[in-house]
């Protein structure tokens, strides 16, 4: 999953960014204030804990709609080119641009359908995360600005609509900010963390935040605003880094609350998100902290800097990504995080052709060929023995088709190993003869059913 690191110097080559950029010190800011009172009926953080309206506990049970909104190569079985901007590029190169065009237009579409969030809501899931990136939602020719017709708007706002109809929450998370938040491939930058160096990056991530904000201030189907994924890979000057970490997110947090003064929001340590040093005591009120951690031995030293800090502070702690290995191993840390009053959201909810997912996609035939073109330099594709348009487009078309939520394979034992029951739903609208929300016109309508560990296979083959 990882891009080759660049150096600072090549990085801000590769950039429009102004020379000083790298020398400007992080903006002081003041406490964040709101300039409203909050309104009731959203999830607030209290104590340590994500509380209801009625003061109950919120018990955070998600899974992360990775790849939807920006695209990770490993899900596409790439091992070099890995980022959405990398992925583009083997798919217009094979296909041709119109073709590939078709091809991204119709993977947004499909792979996150109402389906999807009736399923998770139906097997008891709680939350949905949903990575973003600002490409859908500031206008590409001028970052500087909202773009209001991005697609981003429409696709967060159908997905809203679905949540609310489902009573499942989203956390809003930006996975890829402008200029690079990590320095990796996944924040589709150019491979190094310019988010921190660059004044019209951080800007612009204000910007994006602030428009976020106003949109969904009143959405009680929104959980909350999870700020920077995974910031600051430790293959970066840390050091100096780091330090420049709170102070944004002071900035971020008071762009937010000018506007929005109703929903939580989380902040991510360093170091793909598990590094707590750069944090001070909570800055603001209604705060939340994430941590990040894969195929960890599920024993309490692995998590006990984070229930210290969460007691400490008297706030509470998530782990926004987890998993990515085997039920057995999900079932241990999942309960080692709840023993201690931690909630959860896995990483992801679907992939191609995996055990390690809730909802795989069958590999259509072909698929292999394109999968070579990601999994070499750039360099040596003119060498190489290209498949046809047509024979690739047939492929492209027969991954939408297998990506929607009926063609999907649902894998129970995962579920089940979060204990949670894989259920699939019959859609509100299918019983009362109402059209569904924002639904498209493809999407299919599934029959209850149900799969328990001991009614049905590891696997359900779709829910019919």
């Amino acid at each position: 999953m990882i891009r080759c690191a660049l150096s600072l110097a090549t990085a801000l080559i590769l950039t429009a960014a102004p020379a000083l950029a790298l020398t400007e010190a992080p903006a002081a800011s003041a406490p964040a204030t709101a300039t409203a009172v909050a309104a009731p009926g959203f999830v607030r953080a209290e104590g340590t804990r994500f509380v209801n309206p009625d003061g109950s506990t919120f018990h955070i049970k998600g899974m992360s709609f990775g790849n939807w909104l920006l695209p990770e190569g490993y899900m596409f079985k790439f091992t070099v080119q890995r980022s959405p901007q990398d992925i583009e590029d083997v798919i217009e190169y094979l296909a041709g641009p119109e073709e590939a065009a078709r091809f991204w237009s119709d993977f947004r579409e499909a792979y996150i359908q109402e389906d999807d969030v009736a399923f998770l809501a139906a097997s008891g899931f709680t939350t949905v995360r949903v990575p973003l990136h600002w490409k859908f939602f500031l206008d590409r020719a001028n970052p500087d600005k909202v773009d209001p017709n991005g697609e981003g708007w429409g696709r967060i706002d159908r997905l809203v609509g679905w949540a609310r109809a489902h009573n499942i929450k989203l956390i809003l998370d930006i996975h890829a900010a402008p200029g690079g938040q990590t320095g990796v491939n996944h924040d589709d930058g150019v491979g190094y963390p310019l988010t921190f160096y660059v004044p019209e990056y951080r800007r612009r991530t204000l910007t994006m935040w602030r428009a976020i904000a106003e949109r969904y201030k009143d959405e009680t189907a929104v959980l909350g605003y999870d700020l920077l994924n995974e910031p600051i890979t430790p293959y970066h000057d840390t050091d100096f880094l780091n330090s420049r970490l709170e102070p944004f997110y002071r900035e971020l947090v008071e762009a937010i609350r000018a506007v929005d003064p109703n929903h939580p929001i989380m902040l991510a340590g360093a170091q793909w998100s598990t590094n707590f040093d750069v944090f001070g005591p909570p800055f603001a009120d209604n705060l939340g902290y994430t941590y990040h951690m894969f195929w960890a031995g599920p024993q309490r030293s692995s998590i006990q800097k984070y229930v210290n800090f969460g007691n400490r502070w008297q706030v509470p702690i998530f782990i926004g990504e987890t998993g990515e290995l085997n039920d057995d191993w999900n079932e241990k840390f999942r309960t080692l995080n709840e023993r201690f009053g931690l909630g959860w959201s896995f990483w992801t909810y679907k992939n191609l052709d995996t055990p390690s997912t809730v909802s795989s996609i069958t590999r259509p035939e072909g698929w292999d060929a394109i999968a070579l073109f990601g999994s070499v330099p750039k360099s040596q594709w003119e060498t190489m023995e290209k498949p046809s348009r047509e024979a690739v487009a047939a492929t492209l078309r027969a991954y939408i088709a297998n990506a929607r939520f009926a063609k999907t394979t649902i894998r129970a034992s995962y579920v089940a190993s979060l204990g949670l029951t894989a259920t699939c739903p019959r859609l509100a609208s299918a019983e009362t003869g109402a059209p569904p929300a924002a639904a498209a016109p493809e999407a299919t309508t599934p029959t209850l059913a149900a799969a328990t560990p001991a009614a049905a296979p590891a696997a359900i083959t779709s829910c019919p």
